[in-house]
């Protein structure tokens, strides 16, 4: 997998008790005093179609580099739910309230701090253009591609509500298998209309992240994506602390 980081923008945040000096490249014989440089936390966003692993991608992820992770689905879903007034607006005018809502969440001290994992957001270009305008961009912008056979295989728990795959995550004992039944979206000619919705969707989006843009083969074993997924943004990590070394050097 052929990896392509982006550029690094780096934020200087004073630490009265790591002051330390450096000498300056521009005027000889001049110290500067440089006082706890850090780096920007990670800025991630992450895309999928249905069953292409996303969500396990996204726990994997959010664990090892406790990023905040931002599900803008989940999002949406809750503030209806609690009768917000951003969930009431959503219900006359979903998309506006929609990107209102990630944009809050990803301005929060948290999020700042400890950066963020925008799961299935944007989906449109002019979603990924409003980000853009209010100071959003990611680090690195990660695309699952997945397969036909990949979703027809899934299968659903209707006792406990969970998906499984039968190839992939195939269920833990032959009582649970005898149960499982296959979602009405998930037969072959569904899910290429579904892919297809998805693909031109994504397409829009990725124009404008051409440079952050990493593809993953959803395809593979879990471990195997995340294995790939964890290089990119090791390596993504190794950059920044190096740009920042030789800025403070």
């Amino acid at each position: 997998m052929n990896i392509k980081l982006p550029s690094l923008s780096l934020r200087l945040n004073q630490n009265p008790s790591k002051t330390h000096f450096r000498k300056s490249k521009a005027v000889p014989g001049l110290l500067i005093v440089a006082c706890g440089e850090k780096v920007e936390p990670l800025r991630v966003m992450i895309s999928g179609a249905p069953a292409s692993g996303k969500g396990t991608q996204c726990e994997l992820i959010t664990k090892k580099y406790n990023l905040v992770h931002v599900a803008a689905g989940d999002l949406l879903r809750a503030e209806v739910a609690a009768g917000t007034e951003h969930g009431k607006r959503a219900k006359r005018t979903h998309l506006r309230c929609w990107l209102q809502m990630v944009k809050e969440r990803l301005s929060r001290q948290d999020s700042q701090e400890h950066g963020w994992l925008l799961d299935g957001y944007p989906r449109s270009e002019s979603q990924a253009t409003s980000l853009k305008k209010f100071g959003f961009v990611p680090d690195i912008f990660i695309l699952l591609e997945i397969l036909v056979k990949r979703v027809v295989g899934r299968r659903l728990d209707p006792v406990t509500g969970k998906i499984y795959h039968l190839k992939y995550y195939p269920p833990e004992t032959e009582e649970i298998a005898a149960r499982l039944t296959q979602r009405f979206d998930d037969t072959e000619e569904k899910v290429k209309l579904c892919l297809h919705t998805h693909n031109s969707n994504v397409e829009s989006v990725l124009s404008l992240y051409n440079d952050q843009i990493v593809k993953v083969d959803g395809t593979l074993p879990k471990e195997e994506v995340f294995s790939l997924i964890d290089r990119a943004l090791t390596e993504l990590l190794a950059k920044k602390e190096a740009a920042l070394g030789s800025l403070a050097a």
